[in-house]
């Protein structure tokens, strides 16, 4: 192993974290020799570590009290959006199957392909990514094909710009049709794998229910995602989280522009005044689309797609869609110019967006997104000129630095939690150590006041995890 390979691979063991009274983020480096998970804080420049000591060996037991009790009082903020990104489909998918996720690959285009690549490369590192992926590609070629049609209307019809606008649909569905059947493979090996997959769908059930385990006074969890999958939809599923969308329907729902806030609520026994929120409720919106939208009849509609099916050709045949093909799937090509998300509906989702975050006592968690995609980070960066909003960033990894580059560029480090690195951002770390407990905890409430009507306050190391917050959960 080279000097470079070892500097390269000791930098991807490095944990970021920042979180309570932390002036700057703090680096700690993993111990090699340790028999177990332990790490030791970096000093650089003027920010030391001012709850370790140097030569202090880390562990989880000693990070607990640092992000357990601050995420456990951030998530029970008077409005909570939970933002996923791909790399909690890979972590799932990591724990059921032992193997990487892979998708998001560059197709091979015949004609065009030199224009299409050399395009696809270039936005891509205006972006700032390193290499372009299908996004990228489909996005360009869908602006080609648009820039064809728009040559080829002036044209009689044998001129050879409609041969080559027949080309590029053909190839676009063929590409489209192949990138939606690597998502049902990747849905397929996660609900095939019999050993694991149990254990993968439990920590994603934890992770869910951690942050949409909210009591009846605070306002629903809104998760957002970026991912076409339903490995989301999978996990409400098995803990019984019903799920509000903007569909309507039972057989094949369709998408609503009107925001009607319909929900679950209930009324205490005894109790006057507004009713309370249901539990085991939370709203959802997948801004990039989803494998399972289509376009027809003028209308967004959501057809019966199983999980992880075999192909998706039989059921764009099904009756009711019109014969619709690839070309009519709902997934949101990566636009570096935000075209995309002034149309229909995308502007929806992003409004619902907008309007969730963009709020006083507001809190945002983004878990597996690696913010390459500007037209979400804009929001991200408008909600922080509200003094009382909070971010949360976790992550399992920063390689490309988009992360701490958008910490310093923004320069709120009061209003900004960081989690970054192998284990600080691990599923299953995340879930056995850090995350809040994935109930509404009042048990834990009681016995503290009872042990303080008994005993009386007593300083112990509880008191450093913080207080009880009225919302129901231990902090």
């Amino acid at each position: 192993m080279t000097l470079e390979q070892e500097q390269q691979e000791q930098q991807e063991h490095r944990q970021i974290i920042k979180t309570r009274e932390d002036p700057k983020p703090i680096i700690l480096d993993r111990l090699d020799d340790a028999a177990s998970v332990s790490f030791k804080p970096i000093k650089e420049g003027d920010a030391p570590c001012s709850w370790a000591k140097d030569d202090q060996a880390i562990g989880p037991e000693q990070l607990r009290p640092r992000i357990e009790p601050w995420l456990t009082a951030l998530v029970q903020s008077e409005h909570l959006s939970l933002l996923i990104g791909s790399g909690l489909t890979r972590a799932v998918h990591q724990l059921a199957t032992d193997k990487e996720l892979s998708w998001m690959e560059t197709a091979r285009f015949e004609g065009f392909a030199d224009e299409i690549n050399t395009e696809s490369e270039r936005t891509a590192k205006a972006a700032g990514r390193e290499s372009a992926n299908f996004e990228d590609q489909l996005r360009v070629a869908n602006e080609l094909l648009r820039g064809l049609q728009i040559i080829a209307c002036s044209k009689p019809e044998d001129a050879p710009e409609h041969g080559h606008i027949m080309g590029l649909q053909q190839e676009l569905i063929k590409a489209l049709k192949s990138f939606a059947n690597s998502i049902l493979e990747a849905e397929r090996d996660l609900a095939g794998s019999d050993t694991k997959r149990e254990t993968a769908f439990n920590y994603l059930v934890s992770f869910l229910m951690s942050l949409a385990s909210r009591s009846g006074t605070r306002d629903r969890l809104h998760i957002f995602t970026t991912n076409y999958d339903r490995c989301i939809e999978a996990g409400a599923d098995i803990a019984g989280l019903r799920l509000i969308d903007r569909f309507v329907g039972t057989l094949m729902p369709v998408f609503r522009a009107s925001r009607l806030d319909v929900d679950l609520h209930y009324n205490p026994p005894g109790i006057r005044g507004e009713p309370r929120y249901l539990e085991g409720v939370a709203r959802f919106t997948k801004l990039h689309g989803s494998v399972d939208w289509i376009d027809c009849h003028r209308a967004i509609r959501r057809f019966g797609l199983p999980f992880g099916a075999e192909n998706i050709t039989p059921y764009l045949q099904a009756p009711g869609l019109g014969g619709a093909d690839a070309m009519r799937l709902m997934i949101y090509p990566n636009a570096a110019k935000d075209r995309e998300t002034a149309e229909y509906p995308y502007v929806e989702l992003f409004r619902d967006f907008a309007a969730s975050i963009c709020r006083p006592n507001s809190t945002l968690v983004t878990y597996g997104y690696s913010f390459g995609d500007e037209h979400v980070n804009r929001v991200i960066e408008d909600m922080l000129t509200i003094p009382s909003a909070h971010l949360v960033i976790i992550s399992f990894s920063d390689p490309q630095r988009r992360i701490m580059s958008l910490y310093d560029r923004l320069g709120r480090p009061a209003q900004i939690t960081l989690l970054i690195g192998d284990h600080l951002g691990d599923l299953r770390a995340l879930v056995d150590h850090y995350l809040p407990k994935p109930a509404i905890d009042r048990t834990t409430l009681r016995m503290a006041e009872l042990l303080n009507k008994r005993f009386g306050a007593q300083p112990s190391q509880s008191q450093d995890c913080g207080t009880t917050d009225t919302g129901g959960q231990s902090l």
